[in-house]
């Protein structure tokens, strides 16, 4: 099944994912492309639409990034965010210069007046907040434009031409802080792009098992599954489209959160699938005994996990197929856009060489995150695994500072699962985008039951983020707090103290190690 598709050509804006995501969740297929792609190559996706990031550039510079003229003889609809409005202004006989005067400049929440007949702003409020971001203003805008929006600072904050659907808006409406900024990227895909809404995640489902049937054949497919969100979703398509011609391998070093491997295991007992949780426990214990250096941690961790796969996969013999749970954002930050069959002895992410595949398969390359947890849900996958928050490969241990053991490992676990389980009946799941507890290397003097104790220190983390490159410590209520701490000090053996982190990123990291 095709879908009707926009191309957002990037620019170097930061928020170029953010863009993207804003169109999908309208219900319109987007990708995001370089701007040096070649035009040939964008008109062949017959695109009903194209949106211009924002950049870090000044459009008459010397060296700023351009775009093919040509693109607006293609009788395409246009809309121009901050660089991008900028660019078709300069392209199209515009003139954009350097603010003169620091009124021209704006920067954060505006106050903004919209003329509410333009079809961008079709049935939105007159005025309203936008976010700015520019240093450059245009001084004169294109023959056949119209001023459609204006702050008390800049009369040309937007403009249009909208006999040849070419809009431009010097603020961000892709972001949470523009006030129907999505409602305007809304109106642009349905009232001048003439979107029909064909972008959905039970459409994609059976698309994607309808082409995974087509490749696979009778051939074999082979899956590490780590339990995280990606390769669980990825499992969960593969298992509906070919069953026992799959194996999932789930190696379960003994690191996990409470009951975290029996969930798994049983999220997946509904498939006809050869599904091999390996037991490992014991030897990931072993070989992490003494080792308090966090890297060399993840380094043992990640070597182990390679040794015990490819223990499984001999077992399992010819693998025609290798999956991964590679989504859209990895493929966008690596540029590596369409890229070719990989071919057999490809070393994927350390899996061992000798694993000898036709191809690899990556089922969610063309989903956003949100999307994946939404074909889970509709892949029949519990909430628990679709919702699941970010976590480690290495899992607890570098939530463990310094040596690992079985004890303390045991610690952490219930712990931790007493933390979430008050955050989650707190309601304040849904206000946080991570939160985990660290058993810390500190021991401290205490006193229960009229004795004497010296035990550890354990430390909550919790985090606010929308892409977890920076991130603010969440406000987590006092008495929440204060109820997650007695619990935890009276139920967990070896906890005498309670402290929580509030450091943001930077300067910290999320994780301590």
């Amino acid at each position: 099944m095709s879908h009707q598709t926009v191309i957002v050509l990037d620019f170097g804006g930061q928020y170029n994912q953010l863009i993207a995501r804003r169109v999908r969740e309208c219900g319109v297929y987007c990708e995001v492309k370089p701007y040096t792609t070649p035009l040939e190559q964008l008109k062949a996706m017959e695109p009903i639409g194209f949106i211009f990031t924002g950049g870090p550039n000044s459009v008459y510079d010397e060296k700023a990034p351009h775009v093919d003229p040509a693109i607006f003889s293609l009788g395409v609809p246009v809309l121009g965010i901050c660089y991008g409005c900028q660019l078709m202004a300069h392209t199209l006989g515009g003139q954009v210069t350097a603010a003169q005067e620091d009124t021209a400049r704006e920067y954060g929440k505006t106050e903004t007046y919209y003329d509410t007949t333009c079809k961008l702003f079709k049935g939105l409020p007159e005025q309203g907040i936008s976010w700015m971001s520019h240093g450059d203003y245009m001084a004169k805008v294109p023959e056949g434009f119209a001023l459609t929006a204006h702050t008390d600072a800049c009369p040309n904050v937007a403009i249009a031409d909208e006999a040849r659907g070419f809009y431009g808006v010097q603020y961000h409406p892709e972001v949470n802080h523009t006030q129907h900024g999505v409602d305007m990227i809304r109106n642009f895909l349905y009232e001048v792009c003439g979107a029909v809404g064909d972008w959905t995640m039970g459409d994609y489902k059976n698309t994607a098992i309808a082409a995974i049937r087509e490749k696979v054949g009778d051939g074999k497919v082979l899956l590490a599954l780590s339990g995280g969100v990606d390769s669980s979703v990825a499992a969960a398509l593969l298992a509906e489209a070919v069953g026992k011609q799959l194996t999932c391998v789930f190696v379960d070093h003994g690191l996990m959160r409470l009951n975290e491997g029996d969930e798994v295991e049983a999220a997946f007992a509904r498939w006809d699938i050869n599904f091999v949780r390996v037991d490992a426990e014991t030897r990931f214990l072993l070989k992490l005994a003494g080792e308090a250096e966090p890297e060399r941690k993840r380094k043992i961790i990640g070597e182990e996990f390679i040794r015990v796969f490819e223990e499984e996969a001999k077992k399992i013999g010819r693998v025609d197929y290798l999956v991964q749970g590679t989504i859209y954002p990895d493929v966008i930050e690596s540029g590596a856009g369409d890229a070719a069959v990989i071919k057999s002895h490809h070393n994927v992410g350390g899996l061992p060489d000798y694993v000898d595949f036709k191809e690899i398969i990556e089922p969610l390359r063309l989903l956003f995150k949100d999307e994946v947890r939404q074909l889970g849900r509709e892949l029949g996958l519990p909430e628990y695994l679709v919702s699941r928050q970010p976590f480690p490969g290495p899992g607890l241990a570098i939530r463990i500072i310094g040596d690992i053991t079985k004890e303390k490992a045991d610690t952490l676990r219930e712990a931790d699962a007493i933390y979430r389980e008050e955050i989650a009946a707190a309601g304040e799941d849904k206000n946080i985008n991570q939160y985990f507890a660290v058993l810390t290397n500190t021991r401290s003097v205490g006193v229960m039951g009229d004795g004497r104790t010296y035990d550890y220190t354990l430390a909550l983390r919790a985090v606010t983020t929308s892409d977890f490159m920076t991130a603010d410590w969440a406000r987590i209520p006092y008495d929440v707090l204060d109820k997650v701490s007695t619990r935890i000090v009276n139920e967990v053996k070896g906890i005498n103290r309670i402290v929580y982190d509030i450091t943001s990123k930077p300067p910290a990291t999320i994780e301590w190690e």
